[in-house]
């Protein structure tokens, strides 16, 4: 039987957690004093949290302490954990449950990659955790998306070569880390944004299990 190794991104591929994090860091831009918008929230998709935090400062124009900066970004999170505190499965985004489903029937390796290093406690909260052969998120690696580290690491606990991999992905940073990492990418969301990708869909209900096995079977 053939195998590929199927890594998933988690925020806007497995799970809509992009408006919690907009929430959160619309609230911190406030209490700076700079408006943040939905356009700029867009932006930040893929990106850690240092980096978040520093072009939300360069928009607003705005220079502030190390220290003042260190709290902004422990606030930040705290209100984010906040919201996913209350998340459940029915905020698994749809026909998810059923490609990890098919996956596992045909004993695939799945990973998670994701840059978000509350992955673990999301996943769990939405009854997915047990899905995956591996976890690797922001707390393994160093380097963020474009850079392909979290899916190379992401290959070798599948005991995968790079070549051998797809990656599911919403973010323009991750699909060029995908990209660059010669997996294959497959781009879940808007056409015009994610042109980049080898395949797009608007999300997993446009995936049939048929196209699946084609990956399967390459």
């Amino acid at each position: 039987m053939n195998k590929k190794g199927f890594i998933f991104d988690l925020d806007g591929v497995i799970v809509d957690t992009a408006k919690y994090h907009f929430l959160a860091w619309q609230n911190l831009a406030k209490s700076i004093g700079i408006d943040f918008t939905h356009e700029q929230n867009e932006q930040l998709k893929g990106v850690s949290r240092v980096k978040s935090l520093e072009k939300i400062l360069e928009w607003g124009n705005k220079t502030i302490s190390e220290e003042l900066f260190a709290s902004l970004m422990g606030k930040k999170n705290e209100e984010y954990l906040s919201f996913i505190e209350k998340m459940t499965d029915e905020e698994v985004l749809p026909d998810v449950p059923k490609i990890l489903a098919y996956l596992i029937a045909q004993k695939q390796p799945i990973s998670l990659g994701s840059a978000s290093k509350n992955a673990r406690p999301i996943l769990e909260k939405v009854n997915l955790l047990s899905k995956f052969d591996a976890i690797v998120d922001g707390n393994d690696v160093s380097k963020a998306k474009p850079d392909p580290e979290v899916f190379l690491i992401a290959a070798q606990h599948l005991n995968m070569k790079p070549e051998d991999c797809i990656v599911f992905e919403d973010s323009v940073a991750g699909v060029q880390a995908a990209n660059t990492a010669n997996m294959i990418s497959i781009g879940i969301g808007e056409r015009n944004v994610l042109h980049e990708a080898d395949y797009i869909f608007s999300d997993f209900t446009e995936i049939e299990n048929s196209f699946i096995q084609e990956l399967i079977n390459r």
